[in-house]
């Protein structure tokens, strides 16, 4: 399959504060597939397996301002909402994307959310993949996962958080203990995924997220778009993992709230399915782009 991807183009577009690196891959016919990596801070590297869907449609991939191939500003009043939903308006502008399908990862999730919730034309379907659009929600699941982890990983946990000292190389280790269950279950982890920790934007992550995915401190802290997701009419695939981070209640939970929506579970993964369930997930990703541009057509 990806033989037949013949084509990159790559380059930058200025936004809001920097300049911002994109990669088409595939440019052509066929509506596009956009995709918004997760974080904040985590450069697109880990979504790679999606460029498979490039066989039938271009894949367009941006590492968002602060991170992997893009500029980092070294100012913090960048890393706002606010701003990001402005650069990726400003993307679709400078690339003359029309007519898209919207692809959001975590992070990726809210801001695709917030994206469509300005009512922008020429979104055609919608995934949200491992989403997270409910912070008191994410922090509760959150919660319940540290619970399952040794006693002692706990009180690495609690001692770093309550001494300040999250940046410690005690408390990162333990860390992993907790993302080899809940973030990707695969050993050792792809090389995508240990080139996107290597490209991290850690002052985005710190600034909006925290010192961890379960450990929040960022001004995402009260985060929670779910009052709205009943005014999204976009056809909208919801994805996670058995094990993942975005927990499969919680997911179905968003679902229920989108009128024209439909989940899938992939049994074997935590917060990655695309790299865990590589095959299964580019064919139901596949597949719901093809019918939501077959009822476009009905």
């Amino acid at each position: 399959m990806l033989e037949q991807i013949n084509h990159i183009q790559e380059g930058y577009v200025q936004v809001t504060g920097g300049l911002v690196w994109y990669k088409i891959v595939n440019p052509g016919n066929g509506i596009p597939l956009l995709t918004l990596h997760g974080g904040p801070g985590s450069p697109h590297d880990y979504l790679e397996p999606l460029e498979q869907l490039a066989d039938e449609r271009p894949v367009i991939f941006y590492d968002q301002l602060g991170c992997g191939k893009s500029e980092r500003p070294d100012n913090i009043s960048l890393w706002q909402r606010k701003r990001f939903v402005e650069e990726l308006s400003q993307i679709r502008k400078a690339l003359d994307l029309d007519q898209i399908h919207l692809f959001g990862h975590s992070w990726g999730s809210m801001l695709a959310v917030d994206y469509i919730l300005t009512q922008p034309e020429g979104i055609r379907g919608l995934i949200l993949a491992s989403p997270a659009l409910s912070i008191p929600r994410w922090l509760q699941d959150m919660e319940h996962y540290r619970q399952s982890l040794p006693l002692e990983v706990q009180r690495v946990f609690q001692e770093h958080e309550s001494d300040g000292t999250t940046d410690s190389e005690h408390y990162q280790e333990a860390a992993m203990e907790f993302y080899q269950r809940y973030l990707c279950r695969l050993h050792p982890w792809p090389e995508p995924l240990e080139r996107t920790f290597a490209g991290e934007g850690t002052m985005v992550y710190n600034t909006m997220w925290g010192p961890t995915e379960f450990y929040m401190t960022g001004n995402l802290l009260d985060y929670d778009c779910t009052p709205h997701l009943t005014e999204i009419a976009n056809p909208t695939l919801f994805t996670c993992g058995r094990y993942d981070e975005a927990t499969p209640e919680t997911t179905a939970w968003y679902h229920r709230l989108i009128p024209q929506s439909e989940i899938v579970i992939f049994e074997q993964s935590a917060h990655m399915p695309h790299l865990e369930e590589t095959e299964r997930y580019i064919q139901a990703v596949r597949d719901f782009l093809r019918r939501v541009e077959q009822n476009h057509k009905n």
